[in-house]
């Protein structure tokens, strides 16, 4: 991982936590127990804060960040998809943010809310606790079901398990073209 400290802000990671060697953490960022980071994600607090609550997946190319002297929030248990970009957002425990999705400054997902893929949640809006919201802008549509919320609990605890499994198992390797 790239970890850089920004004018005496320094990045901390609690135990248990993995952290892609290719993603990139800059300033005063805050990364809880069991945090998952993957590849190519660029988690940026140089004039701002971020905190990401334990056991969040923050998957590949996700972007994070905040305005001057404000706070991004990730809570605990959040999944965000490939290519989302948080910018100075809150996002409540057990949310889903789905691939391709913007979170905008200053707006807020209640717990266990779904924002679709490639939705646009627009400065300040408020997305409901145990709400779906998709299009440009988000729009709630509908509830987030116990189906839901049992098969998503279950994908988030097979990424609690990658901290330990991509520490013991993730080996680079050069590959070599060969010619007959």
């Amino acid at each position: 991982m790239v970890v850089y400290e920004f004018e005496d802000r320094t990045p901390s990671i609690e135990s248990g936590s993995y952290i892609f060697p290719n993603a990139t953490l800059i300033g005063d960022v805050h990364i809880g127990k069991g945090v998952w980071v993957g590849p190519g994600a660029v988690i940026r607090a140089d004039y701002g804060t971020i905190k990401i609550g334990s056991y969040t997946a923050v998957e590949d190319n996700v972007v994070i960040h905040a305005r001057p002297d404000e706070t991004t929030v990730i809570g605990e248990h959040v999944t965000l998809g490939h290519g989302s970009i948080i910018h100075t957002g809150r996002i409540s425990d057990w949310c889903v943010i789905g691939m391709g999705s913007i979170v905008s400054d200053f707006a807020e997902v209640g717990e266990w809310a779904a924002v679709g893929e490639g939705a646009v949640v627009r400065a300040k809006q408020k997305i409901q606790p145990r709400k779906i919201a998709v299009g440009i802008p988000a729009k709630e549509i509908g509830d987030v079901s116990e189906s839901y919320i049992s098969i998503w609990t279950e994908y988030k605890n097979n990424y609690n398990t990658f901290c330990l499994r991509y520490e013991k198992s993730l080996n680079q390797i050069n590959i070599q073209n060969q010619q007959d």
